[in-house]
């Protein structure tokens, strides 16, 4: 709490006084910011009002609940402010600005690097340099690189960053139906906490302070992407890629489908094309019985078996992750997961 503007009068008593709503602060703190942020602006006059009783024992008055409020309101509304996550179908997309040109990127949680189409990285003056093998969920595909790269999503300022600059043509129509920029990646997650809710169409940087709902699971970074438990036909502890960018089935990996016994003959229903970053793949496809998410179970669940061998046990997708209010804190290794 900063009080430094304040012209306060120079004696004791005030200074017994401004320590005394200190104390008072760290001792209610946690009971009355969390009816603050539910109030409405009515119920705000309301809470005031009863600070300023609850005060005057003490001699305070309304000027130490001004002060005690001034505190504790203003942080959160500027923190959590929603913007919008735009979805189509099962993929989701939200606005950028790349080195100033506004645009919109697809969200990848599960991408280890951003990848920003070589069209429109000519378009914004992108120096590219160097040939590189990237390699995605169809395979591998050749990417230049560019540094220095400005991006500003979600109230969150990304500086100089290295992209990959690559030819998304093949992947827009196969996967998306239109010309995608820019595929924004982990990065985004890496930069704080943020929460999802996708049939509202809303996502929010959201404060380390804010208490988040759901279940809290754990999240462990394998290979560059971060995983979390989910059970598979009462097989727990399978841990699941969380893979904002899958917009189709989700996935097994090939060693981890032949463990639950998910891969034979009897299992397999259909074989279909998928494939991202890369080029088409053939998959086969399995349909399992129930899988369960942050304690929500979902029934007939159809899966492609993944062959990569980088593939994790599991991939899940909006699919499933759309059925949920999802909180992420990747720099703290966490992931809440709310049942709609």
């Amino acid at each position: 709490m900063s009080i430094a503007f304040l012209q306060m009068p120079c004696c004791s008593e005030s200074t017994r006084s401004i320590n005394l709503v200190l104390n008072l602060a760290k001792k209610w703190q946690r009971q009355w910011i969390a009816m603050l942020r539910i109030s409405t602006h009515r119920q705000m006059r309301s809470w005031h009002a009863l600070l300023v009783r609850s005060l005057a024992s003490v001699k305070l008055g309304s000027f130490a609940a001004l002060l005690f409020l001034a505190g504790f309101v203003r942080p959160a509304v500027a923190t959590n402010r929603e913007q919008q996550l735009i979805v189509r179908g099962d993929r989701i997309f939200i606005p950028v600005t790349v080195n100033g040109r506004s645009t919109e990127a697809l969200l990848d949680s599960a991408a280890e690097l951003t990848l920003i189409d070589d069209d429109f990285a000519k378009a914004i003056g992108v120096e590219q340099e160097g040939h590189e093998t990237v390699k995605g969920s169809g395979g591998e595909d050749k990417a230049q690189f560019a540094n220095g790269v400005d991006i500003h999503a979600v109230g969150t300022d990304l500086k100089n960053l290295t992209v990959a600059v690559l030819d998304l043509e093949d992947l827009s129509k196969r996967l998306v139906g239109t010309k995608v920029a820019v595929i924004i990646g982990r990065e985004l997650f890496d930069a704080g906490r943020f929460k999802l809710d996708i049939e509202r169409g809303k996502i929010s940087k959201m404060s380390q302070s804010v208490r988040p709902r759901g279940v809290m699971l754990p999240l462990v970074t394998f290979r560059g992407i971060e995983v979390f438990p989910i059970e598979i036909e009462g097989h727990s502890g399978v841990q699941a890629a969380f893979d904002l960018g899958n917009g189709s089935e989700m996935m097994i990996g090939r060693q981890a489908a032949e463990h639950l016994g998910l891969s034979g003959p009897g299992r397999i229903v259909e074989r279909k094309t998928g494939g991202g970053i890369g080029g088409p793949v053939f998959r086969d496809v399995v349909s399992l019985s129930t899988i369960s998410i942050a304690g929500k179970t979902f029934a007939n669940v159809r899966a492609a078996i993944e062959d990569q061998d980088s593939q994790s046990d599991a991939n899940i997708g909006v699919k499933q992750l759309r059925h949920f209010i999802i909180v992420t804190d990747f720099p703290g290794h966490k992931l809440w997961l709310q049942p709609r």
